[in-house]
């Protein structure tokens, strides 16, 4: 088997423009994709990031990133020929590779030390003498 190219994961450069809209009903998406109603439901059951939202009638609502996904779905499927279980092994790449660069939150014990509430006060009191 090959090497993947590094871009295995990027959408194509004919990607449609997707409306600045909360929410997209299966039909709209459907359109915008490029593929049959059917298909985004199989599509559902097998790439456990996808799950869109569903309306009190039961109508599947879908948001921009689902559309997102499933771009990146189909790119990798039909432009890269990758099979359901290797494209959903690279969407799992790419969201871990997403995970690692994302900065981690700083403790509330390397701001302040072993308790917040102590550094507080202390920093209150201060303002308090300069006040008086």
């Amino acid at each position: 088997m090959g090497e993947i190219p590094p871009n295995h994961g990027e959408l194509a450069v004919g990607q449609p423009d997707i409306p600045d809209k909360l929410f997209f009903r299966i039909g709209e998406v459907s359109h915008l994709v490029g593929v049959k109603e059917y298909v985004l439901r199989y599509w559902e059951s097998e790439f456990p990031g996808l799950s869109p939202r569903k309306s009190s009638s039961g109508q599947r609502m879908f948001r921009r990133k689902d559309v997102e996904l499933l771009l990146r779905i189909k790119h990798l499927l039909y432009g890269q020929k990758f099979t359901i279980e290797g494209a959903r092994k690279a969407l799992q790449e790419k969201s871990r590779a997403a995970k690692a660069v994302e900065p981690k939150p700083v403790a509330q014990t390397e701001l302040f030390g072993s308790s917040p509430v102590v550094e507080i006060r202390k920093q209150l009191l201060e303002i308090l003498q300069l006040l008086s």
